[in-house]
């Protein structure tokens, strides 16, 4: 009998809720999602991108992922190493003025998350474009991986990344 990974029970997991809030609740919209195994690393990962209805200026990205190692620990049932999938978040926001903005959403980003996270802001710009107008890429990584043991905690989770894109929305 097939025995899912902790990656494959993930997915599903974040798939319904997500898909739920877009179909049932109407309260984002999908924009993007991407279902990929990488044969050259034997990794897979999944990632759905989103905005909320009222605010699509501001998305979001979750990134689920299982390296080659993380599977192989699983499925050969490793002593004492935990198996897990790591997770990402990827918010992108335009702003103009760099330097207050920036450092209020990362004020934002940490009282929201707390001490769980590693936050990087890239900013860029179209080189014939407004000048003034910077697209800000923020990564969100997690510290600790994500297990089985974690399903319980999604709708809390995505309530969070709901309440970010809100705040980025504000700044």
């Amino acid at each position: 009998m097939y025995d899912p990974t902790i990656f494959e029970n993930l997915k599903v997991a974040f798939e319904n809720q997500i898909y739920d809030l877009d179909n049932i609740d109407r309260k984002i919209t999908i924009l993007n999602r991407k279902d990929q195994m990488d044969f050259a690393i034997l990794s897979r990962s999944l990632s759905i991108q989103f905005s909320l209805v009222d605010q699509p200026e501001v998305t979001a990205e979750i990134i689920l992922a299982a390296s080659l190692e993380e599977l192989a620990r699983e499925i050969l049932a490793v002593p004492g190493k935990q198996p897990g999938c790591s997770l990402l978040l990827r918010f992108s926001k335009h702003v103009h003025h760099v330097t207050e903005q920036c450092e209020r959403i990362e004020q934002a980003l940490y009282a929201i998350w707390e001490n769980d996270i590693e936050l990087t802001q890239t900013l860029s710009f179209n080189y014939r474009g407004d000048p003034s107008r910077y697209l800000n890429t923020l990564e969100v990584k997690f510290k600790p991986k994500l297990g089985e043991k974690n399903m319980g905690e999604l709708p809390d989770f995505l309530d969070s990344v709901m309440e970010t894109l809100r705040e980025l929305s504000k700044i």
